[in-house]
């Protein structure tokens, strides 16, 4: 378990860092080619952090060129997959070493709580980085079933120079889950982080070259969605494009695709995430917990959030009781203090937003929460709905609000959380080891939890069904299928005697 320090120790720690400003392209930091910066800020108290460059399609044009050229000269892609492993492992421990200096630049760039960045971010970023280095010389090629007279071979390449597009709720780990696999198929990537959290993915760029990774191979453009994630989206020499974010921004890396050079694309999006409570689901206690991690963490930041509860009206009652108490643990303040759980929402538009969906409740149907604090902080919220038909049923909020739906039988439970347009994760509680199987298997969800809240682990493939997810899965070994290509390799054994029968 991580040894967190108090609040008085991480304001000391924030005090001394080194925040980097500049844009990461072939090895080394550079400002915008046209000289622009644009203020990041804290999300917590809105004070400047610092000026990071504002680059635009001239920058990703010299990042897009420079990954070409790494990739094309061999200098990472044609290492042996043992010296692969052995760069991204060094860059895993010196991220390890880096630990507290990253978590609380996370935390001062997102309004991420400190606990969750030191407890969580970090150490899963960690280990997903060594999990994929330990993967590559370990996934091997095939040779099909040929005749005697051939030989065919099924073997995986990279797939070139990637784009990875990043969100703002998870900087770090999603930075990793994205990384670690394209990196150890041998790819060259320019990663665009979100333009409200650029510093981590800026400081890990750094440790990566202090690892031994190449010029060129790790780049990163820092900017807004106009200025670099089109132009990323469209260039003609990007092989793939990896987006983590708004189901509405996916369809936009779709057009982009259509209109440039039929890129790959892979789109990890939106989701409403169902959690379904039986009659004889054991321990209400423990359920309560589950449902009050999986609804607050992160603020509800969290594509993969429950924010649907969908409760046998039977247990309804004795669960509410169960959630509300577990959630008054959850303190909401100063995301630098460790004894806080919910820290600020990631912008005061975003905070808006947020508080729009609070606005559209009926007061009689808030059960819990509803308060805001300073513009930025948001109190853990349950809403009592009706019916799957309100918009706080339907739409992504990705704040802390759990929205409650009441249901008399499974088969209705199983109807309503699949009456989404959404379907990235779903969780299902019950003691019928009969019913959890049929459950899981009815829940139309890229992942399915049993009696607990969670995403699986980086062993477990991770993305959606319908509107949350196309093309490819982040983690598990099937991460590394969307960064290469198959290529067969058919050989003609036949001697010229062989050949000149007929």
């Amino acid at each position: 378990m991580t040894e967190l320090l108090t609040a008085e120790e991480y304001a000391a720690v924030a005090i001394d860092l080194s925040l980097p400003t500049a844009a990461f392209i072939d090895g080394g930091f550079r400002p915008a080619l046209s000289g622009r910066t644009f203020v990041t800020v804290n999300p917590a108290t809105g004070a400047p952090l610092c000026e990071i460059a504002a680059c635009g399609a001239e920058d990703v044009d010299l990042a897009v060129a420079k990954a070409r050229e790494a990739f094309e000269d061999g200098r990472w892609a044609k290492r042996p997959p043992g010296e692969r492993k052995d760069a991204l492992i060094r860059l895993a421990k010196l991220l390890k070493r880096s630990t507290r200096e990253l978590a609380v630049m996370e935390s001062l760039d997102s309004g991420k709580a400190i606990f969750d960045c030191e407890t969580v971010d970090l150490p899963e970023t960690i280990n997903c980085l060594k999990w994929h280095a330990e993967t590559v010389d370990k996934l091997y090629d095939q040779v099909a079933p040929a005749s005697d007279e051939h030989m065919a071979m099924v073997v995986r390449e990279p797939v070139g120079v990637v784009g990875l597009v990043l969100p703002w709720n998870f900087p770090l780990l999603m930075l990793a889950w994205k990384i670690g696999p394209a990196l150890a198929a041998g790819c060259s990537v320019v990663v665009k982080p979100a333009e409200e959290t650029s510093l981590t993915a800026l400081r890990v760029a750094e440790l990566a070259r202090q690892a031994g990774l190449p010029r060129g191979v790790f780049n990163v453009v820092t900017g807004t969605g106009p200025d670099v994630g089109e132009p990323l989206g469209r260039h003609m020499d990007v092989d793939m494009v990896s987006f983590t974010g708004s189901t509405e921004t996916g369809r936009r890396f779709l057009r982009y695709a259509a209109d440039s050079n039929l890129k790959n694309v892979v789109l990890e999006m939106g989701g409403k995430n169902p959690c379904v409570v039986m009659d004889d689901a054991e321990n209400l206690d423990r359920v309560a917990a589950h449902v009050v991690n999986g609804a607050f963490w992160n603020m509800g930041e969290n594509c993969s959030a429950t924010s649907r509860l969908i409760v046998h009206r039977d247990i309804k009652d004795r669960l509410l009781d169960a959630i509300m108490a577990h959630a008054r643990e959850w303190r909401m303040g100063d995301p630098l203090d460790p004894r806080n759980r919910v820290g600020a929402l990631i912008s005061k538009g975003h905070f808006e937003k947020v508080c729009s969906y609070l606005a559209k409740a009926e007061k009689n149907a808030v059960l819990m929460g509803g308060a805001t604090a300073n513009g930025t902080h948001v109190e853990p919220t349950m809403v009592d709905l009706a019916s799957n038909d309100n918009a706080l049923a339907r739409e992504e909020i990705f704040g802390p609000v759990l929205s409650i739906l009441t249901v008399g039988s499974f088969e209705e439970a199983i109807a309503v959380a699949n009456d989404t347009a959404y379907g990235l994760t779903a969780a299902l509680f019950t003691a019928n080891a009969k019913r959890a199987l049929r459950g899981a298997r009815a829940l139309r969800a890229g992942t399915v939890t049993v009696n607990c809240f969670g995403e699986g682990d980086i062993t477990t493939p991770f993305g959606g069904y319908k509107q949350s997810g196309f093309g490819g899965r982040d983690n598990g070994v099937q991460a590394h299928d969307q960064y290469t290509q198959l290529k067969t390799i058919w050989m003609d054994l036949a001697d010229d005697a062989d050949e000149a029968v007929v």
